[in-house]
């Protein structure tokens, strides 16, 4: 077998082409493989796909960035011809079997290069790789963007909704998640209704429909709030277990924000009052231990969160309800204002509280996927656009299906 041959296989150009040049330039640092049609073969047409047409002319010549040959940079060199197709009647440019159409990489390039992208951040990908990102977020783009339009949603029934950031300065993306497959089916930027708005318009491309979600976990933003119900009629509120902590969370540390100016022995006692007792440090433990039965309004507040987290102990909707009416008493009349004002925030959400207890479903694993975002924007050091970002998500945490080739 010789050389031209041993390429023609290893390529899988398919029928029709082969190899007739191979030409290492090690000055250079790069593998040049040229090809060709062979004579009398015919090709399928690149726009209506019909195969069998014979050649009509060939074009310019091409170059397709290839995998590398060892160490060094491989291309592959060829003139696409034109077909003569009776379905479109006019000469039209021959699918290649080796390269997406208006693509400078071969298949097997691109396919490389999404492994990769799924491993490491683009910046390193790109380095690896010798060529520039800009090139390779394209190649993401489409397949990221091809295995999303297969998805169809009409089963989708159980959602949840949370935002992360994607810059400094307050810029966000939220994501919508399916409960029940645990994938992310939308990103959308901002953190307002709109972003819901658009879901639905994702919804009823896929064959969904707004009127069969029936769950949604979300935080307590007025303007999830506000599009949840004007986009999703039928959809029952949830209100995630951990942002209905974080507000009591809150109020116990404006608390101790406040109290420390004139109490000295509450500076530097933050995270003893936040975290879990069995999570503090001995000295955090001693804090906790030395301050939390004296008569300070901040062991007060502690002690009001220490009792609303058995909450969620209760087994039923109506115990949770005497629970949360019994706490609310408290609370109100605890005199520490920012206790009570989280209070009121309570009472004013208390149906998506309790609907816990019928629903369980949590936006838990929303925010392990926000830290795998959050952790891939660190190594990548940002991301410059909304785009790619996105694209990123859906590669993390979609469970798509990229239709890449085999290598």
């Amino acid at each position: 077998m010789t050389e031209n041959e041993i390429f023609n296989r290893a390529l899988n150009l398919g029928t029709g082409w082969e190899v007739y040049e191979v030409a290492f330039k090690p000055e250079q640092k790069e593998l040049s493989i040229r090809i060709r049609t062979v004579k009398g073969s015919l090709h399928t047409c690149g726009t209506c796909g019909k195969p069998s047409c014979r050649i009509y002319d060939h074009g310019k010549e091409r170059e397709w960035r290839h995998m590398n040959f060892f160490q060094y940079r491989a291309v592959i060199l060829g003139k696409p011809p034109r077909v003569e197709c009776e379905q479109c009647r006019t000469p039209k440019t021959a699918a290649l079997a080796w390269a997406r159409e208006r693509s400078g990489f071969s298949l097997y390039f691109e396919a490389f290069m999404v492994l990769l992208a799924k491993a490491m951040p683009m910046n390193e990908v790109s380095r690896l790789l010798g060529e520039h990102d800009t090139t390779l977020w394209p190649i993401l783009h489409h397949y990221v963007e091809e295995a999303r339009q297969g998805q169809t949603w009409e089963e989708v029934k159980r959602i949840a909704i949370d935002e992360t950031s994607r810059a400094k300065g307050h810029e966000y993306v939220s994501l919508v998640m399916d409960l029940d497959t645990r994938k992310v089916l939308h990103v959308a930027e901002g953190k307002d209704q709109r972003t819901l708005f658009d879901f639905k318009g994702h919804l009823l491309q896929k064959c969904g429909h707004p009127d069969d979600i029936e769950e949604l976990c979300m935080d307590m933003s007025p303007s999830f709030i506000a599009g949840a119900k004007r986009y999703f009629p039928n959809v029952e509120i949830t209100y995630d277990k951990f942002h209905v902590m974080k507000v009591i969370h809150t109020a116990v540390d404006e608390t101790r924000r406040k109290e420390q100016r004139t109490v000295a022995d509450l500076k530097g006692s933050r995270y003893a009052w936040l975290k879990r007792e069995e999570n503090l440090t001995p000295n955090q433990k001693e804090s906790l231990l030395r301050l939390k039965d004296q008569d300070l309004k901040t062991a007060k507040a502690y002690h009001l969160k220490l009792a609303f987290s058995k909450l969620w102990e209760q087994e039923t909707p109506e115990q949770a309800k005497s629970f949360l009416d019994d706490w609310y008493y408290w609370a109100t009349h605890s005199q520490i204002s920012d206790m009570v004002k989280a209070a009121k925030t309570i009472r004013a959400h208390e149906a998506g509280i309790l609907r816990w207890f019928t629903s369980r479903v949590t936006n838990g694993i929303m925010e392990a996927i926000n830290g795998l975002v959050q952790s891939a924007k660190r190594r990548a050091r940002g991301y410059r656009s909304v785009k790619n970002l996105s694209t990123m998500i859906y590669l993390i945490a979609g469970g798509l299906k990229l239709k890449t080739v085999e290598i």
